[in-house]
């Protein structure tokens, strides 16, 4: 604030797009009227140059919140007699400001000013009598300047008077071009000394600080579900934290994207948003072909739920990948993205370079608790199972995805190679793709290990078979049983009720004996009672009495 910054660089850097960007959003965002005092292009041909960003020089000069002033100045009409004077640059600059009550100012270029002179003393003091002159004018200023052989602007001395420089390269490695920012110096305060890729587009000048030396983000406990219960089942019937990197690997065929729009799909299925982004198909395809498993994305993307972002990675290199992932994230604000695959970002670097932009993303992404999806390919004669990219020891999750051939034919078999903070399964899935979706069916373990496709099948329906003729046999022998139980009760009953029959005559016969006991002895006590009475009628007691 209030201090003058060299912004220099090669030709096609930026330069002056970053200059013309630097008043307008003063003007717009932050009230600040601005001077740009240009000496090589008129104010027409900025006003034209610039629109296809966005920005209206014309409506902001009738609005008198910027204003755009030409100097002609021709080196062929400069003769170097006595000294040198920037009092006339003072005046006019002086009254655009004054004028305008501007706040920021531009000039554009610098070499254009002094390129007349050759005398160094007189260079370094009028340089510094330009800066403290801005700074007197409490105005918060540009200077851009040409890069040199072998220092930083082609005169060589106003980074040394200059309180902050901003260094802008445009390089091309590969055939793909970058352009990156890198602050040389910012006297009075703490400033990050790498190089950051920035990019222009319709929106103007996007940088994104790409580097990060501290590892405090937040974590989250919310699990996600992945879309295919069975793999959420392998995965404590939950699936995978929010915010964390999972990568899926696997061989070419082994259904990796499949994986991956599920994962989308189960995202936009809770009304959450997701980017996909794709460096091998574009959406229509992918739409299409997810269709033959049953999900419809096309749906999600009308919603607003869905966006994809499709490009060759041979558009940008590395860093600007990052750049663009960076702006799209921050503009969709999504909960979940795809990225498929990123085994294609190695033709743009080496793997260490990929290995580092991917590093970069999945800090930005954590830092926006972001649940991040990567596929990658691996080749089938590779013997480890390390990724081409080196990328699955700094994830928290990774899912393997393999060929598995035998009784000719091909099947995929998955893995959960790990997954940092939760119990997860450590056994083999055959893992099945038809019409009716994704699904991971259990371990099926033959008389020769495990088995998997038709034979896994045929296995199953032999035991299928014998089952259905144990259980046949089983039902003749329960019904065999069965009537010979039935026989031998119809026996036992018969047997009963002989046995009732005969106690039944048994217990009439003893009745009878008793009943005829009985009425003996009763008759024999009468007989016996007749007998004594009859002796005492005739006892000689009786009639002397």
């Amino acid at each position: 604030m209030g201090r003058p910054t060299l912004v220099c660089g090669g030709t096609g850097c930026g330069k002056t797009l970053m200059s013309i960007e630097f008043l307008v959003r003063g003007a717009l965002e932050f009230n600040e009227p601005g001077v740009f005092m240009a000496f090589e292009e008129k104010a027409e041909e900025l006003s034209m140059n610039v629109a296809s960003l966005g920005f209206d020089l014309d409506k902001l000069q009738k609005n008198k919140m910027i204003k755009l002033d030409y100097v002609h100045i021709d080196r062929t009409e400069i003769e170097e007699t006595g000294e040198y004077d920037l009092g006339g640059l003072f005046i006019r600059l002086g009254h655009a400001i004054d004028t305008l009550g501007a706040k920021r100012v531009v000039l554009d270029t610098i070499e254009n000013i002094f390129s007349g002179l050759s005398n160094q003393g007189i260079l370094r003091a009028e340089l510094r009598r330009l800066f403290q002159w801005l700074k007197d004018k409490k105005v918060t200023a540009i200077i851009t300047g040409e890069k040199g052989e072998g220092s930083l602007t082609r005169q060589g001395l106003e980074e040394y008077v200059s309180d902050c420089v901003i260094l802008l390269d445009h390089r091309t490695s590969n055939q793909i071009s970058t352009r990156l920012l890198r602050i040389v110096k910012y006297r009075g305060s703490i400033h990050g000394t790498n190089e950051y890729p920035f990019l222009i587009d319709e929106d103007g000048i996007s940088v994104l600080p790409i580097t990060s030396s501290k590892l405090d983000n937040k974590v989250s406990t919310e699990r996600v579900p992945t879309g295919i219960d069975s793999l959420d089942h392998m995965l404590g019937g939950k699936g995978f934290f929010r915010g964390s990197s999972i990568l899926v690997s696997g061989t070419s065929g082994t259904g990796k994207t499949s994986i991956a729009a599920y994962f989308a799909h189960q995202a936009c299925t809770r009304n959450e948003r997701c980017i996909f982004f794709s460096f091998e198909e574009s959406p229509q395809q992918i739409i299409r072909n997810m269709r033959s498993i049953g999900i419809d994305m096309e749906e999600h993307v009308k919603k607003g739920l869905l966006m994809f972002h499709a490009s060759r990675p041979t558009l940008y290199g590395l860093e600007m990948h990052l750049v663009a992932i960076h702006k799209v994230i921050k503009k969709f604000q999504p909960t979940t993205i795809i990225l498929d695959p990123i085994t294609n970002l190695v033709t743009m670097g080496s793997i260490s370079d990929v290995k580092s932009m991917l590093i970069r993303l999945i800090d930005f992404l954590q830092t926006e608790q972001v649940t991040v999806l990567f596929t990658a390919l691996t080749l089938s004669t590779s013997t480890s199972e390390q990724t081409d990219e080196g990328v699955s020891s700094i994830v928290d999750a990774w899912l393997l995805v393999r060929d598995i051939e035998s009784n000719g034919e091909r099947n995929r078999g998955m893995y959960i190679m790990k997954s940092r903070g939760m119990k997860h399964s450590n056994q083999v899935r055959e893992f099945v793709i038809n019409d009716d979706g994704l699904s991971l069916v259990d371990v099926f373990l033959g008389p020769d290990g495990i088995m998997v496709g038709s034979a896994r099948e045929e296995q199953q329906l032999m035991e299928a078979t014998g089952l259905a003729m144990k259980t046949h046999a089983t039902s003749r022998r329960d019904r065999e049983i069965e009537r010979k139980k039935t026989v031998l009760q119809a026996k036992i009953a018969s047997l009963q009720e002989e046995f009732e029959s005969v106690k039944d005559e048994l217990s009439k016969t003893y009745l009878e004996e008793q009943l005829k006991k009985e009425i003996l002895e009763k008759n024999r006590e009468e007989m016996v009672a007749k007998r004594l009475n009859k002796d005492l009628e005739n006892s000689p007691i009786k009639k002397k009495k």
